[in-house]
């Protein structure tokens, strides 16, 4: 990691990162204050093993169990740090908040803007998922929370309402400014980190029973009466491809590849971060490793207080009507460790997901800014607008939150049991493809590819190979069928993954609007003006 962050540089440095961002055809419009360490926050927040890892708890128990996060949490990791490390790279080459987009825009001498279209849309489709995929987890945590403490059991509605306050707060508090984001994201980091050892030291010495790392780690589908088996399929399947060990295992990656996503963020934030050319890059792997190490962790800790099948299906039924499995982890707390301890550590992980939920909104409101700065956006000059006294981009800021609250609230206040995990998937789909794109693009370029200050040297083609196929494949397995209709009296529609239908929206409304009209007028990144005129956009919106 690097060293803490500061307010201010020193004049050349700031002076560098500015000069750099006019190469690249920008003012400097956005408050450059965040230190290397601030930058890795943000991704490190956002990835949110307390976040990610107990909200999708609950279906990580039933499809796959146990061993399914024992094995597949390591090899997601892996697999990730490989993405990770590919775009790290190209994010030396290209710090700007447009990042993903950008890169492939740039990367692509032909066709470059038809990239960069489709690019950004599918960054954006994943950026308002994970955004609603975060602040939901945190409303039905807030939801055991008020069950367990207080007794209170709510309904949908109830919980839809705790979802919107969550948002519009979020929404707020990115209003204020980069400072006050960028304070709370090096808190978060030490939040995350202290609170992960915090609840394995709990659930590790508190029980009185447990479930064994021998049970945790075996593939065996049975176990004596009352004991977990290593490997559970509570899909519904119980046959063909859907019902074998090999698809329910490699459905059960959902968890893994969810929480560590948004690792972009740090390429987002590199035109507020001082010497951006390094510390983006870092920022973007170095999230990715600490998450990987810090969630193995927490997952082993929770499954070994899992207190038998009893603990299991009761965990698995829900907390309560409204939250359901989302918060199947409170019920695992509850059963080990009893109310007062339960209480404790809910506290810990509703303050790591509200940080992870703030800085999702950060990230998803700097790239939405950047792609309207580029007029890719409907009303793009709307969007684009920087307010002058926060000097962050407020309009941005609140699409973001109101596009996160119509993905998951209508389908879940209507009864879709499963609108939760399709939008999970929707965030890992369509962040993962926007991730491929320019990794894939870089190798196509060959050597003409012009690295930056941080690079992989000789590895960054195998890498960069290995990210790729990943990518594709995991792709592909998040938008298969996770639950059988009629399995557990669940409905065809209610059984639903509705990421496919997500994507194929992204792809047929982009690929229209690209055909009838983008197409004609939308050129890619657009270079603002001259050193002279740059320079007049920074005076009229004050010191930089």
């Amino acid at each position: 990691m690097d060293e803490g962050a500061t307010a201010s540089a020193p004049t050349g440095t700031a002076k560098s990162d500015s000069e750099r961002l006019h190469e690249l055809g920008y003012a400097q419009e956005l408050k450059r204050g965040m230190g290397g360490f601030s930058n890795f926050a943000v991704s490190f927040t956002i990835i949110s093993i307390l976040s990610g890892c107990l909200t999708l708890f609950g279906y990580g128990m039933s499809v796959g169990g146990p061993a399914a996060a024992a094995y597949g949490w390591p090899i997601v990791g892996l697999m990730v740090t490989f993405v990770a490390l590919a775009m790290a790279e190209v994010c030396s080459s290209y710090p700007t908040a447009g990042g993903l987009y950008y890169w492939s825009a740039k990367l692509a001498p032909k066709h470059g803007a038809a990239w960069a279209w489709f690019t950004g849309w599918f960054n954006f489709l994943g950026q308002v998922a994970v955004t609603a995929g975060i602040d939901f987890g945190l409303a039905a945590f807030i939801g055991a929370f008020l069950g367990i403490a207080f007794k209170v059991d709510l309904t949908r509605l109830e919980l839809v309402a705790i979802y919107t306050i969550v948002l519009a707060l979020h929404g707020i508090m990115n209003t204020f400014g980069i400072k006050l984001v960028a304070l709370l994201n090096d808190v978060s980091v030490w939040w995350h980190v202290a609170g992960v050892l915090i609840i394995f030291a709990i659930l590790f010495i508190v029980p009185s029973q447990h479930t064994s790392f021998s049970q945790i780690f075996s593939f065996s589908k049975t176990a004596p009466k009352g004991v977990i088996p290593g490997f559970i399929n509570g899909t519904g399947f119980s046959g063909g491809i859907f019902g074998s060990t090999i698809y329910v295992f490699v459905i059960g990656m959902l968890l893994a590849q969810y929480t560590l996503t948004g690792y972009d963020a740090s390429a987002h934030m590199t035109e507020e971060t001082l010497k951006a050319e390094t510390a983006g890059p870092k920022g973007v792997y170095r999230s990715v490793v600490i998450s990987v190490i810090f969630g193995y962790i927490l997952l082993l800790g929770v499954w070994y207080a899992v207190q038998g099948m009893a603990g299991y299906n009761a965990a698995v039924g829900g907390f309560q009507a409204a939250t359901g499995t989302v918060a199947a982890p409170a019920q695992i707390f509850l059963d080990a460790v009893g109310k007062s301890w339960t209480i404790f550590m809910l506290l810990i992980v509703m303050g790591a997901q509200f940080f992870c939920g703030m800085s999702s909104v950060t990230a998803n409101s700097r790239m939405i800014y950047a792609f309207s700065r580029d007029g890719a956006l409907p009303g793009s000059k709307f969007w684009h607008a920087i307010n002058k006294r926060t000097r962050t981009p407020t309009n941005s800021i609140w699409l973001a939150v109101v596009l996160a609250w119509l993905l998951v609230a209508p389908a879940y206040w209507l009864g879709s049991v499963v609108a939760y995990f399709a939008v999970t998937s929707i965030a890992v789909v369509g962040l993962y493809i926007a991730y491929v794109t320019p990794t894939f693009l870089r190798l196509r370029a060959g050597d003409s590819f012009k690295a930056g200050p941080w690079n992989l040297g000789k590895w960054s083609k195998p890498i960069g190979y290995i990210a790729v196929i990943w990518t594709v494949f995991i792709c592909i397995i998040l938008m298969m069928p996770q639950f059988s209709p009629g399995g557990f009296g669940i409905s065809v529609v209610n059984a639903l993954n509705f990421a496919p239908i997500a994507v194929l929206i992204v792809i047929g409304f982009a690929g229209i609007y690209w055909m009838v009209s983008a197409r004609k007028w939308f050129t890619g990144p657009k270079v603002m003006g001259t050193a002279e005129e740059l320079a007049a956009i920074e005076r009229e919106l004050g010191e930089v």
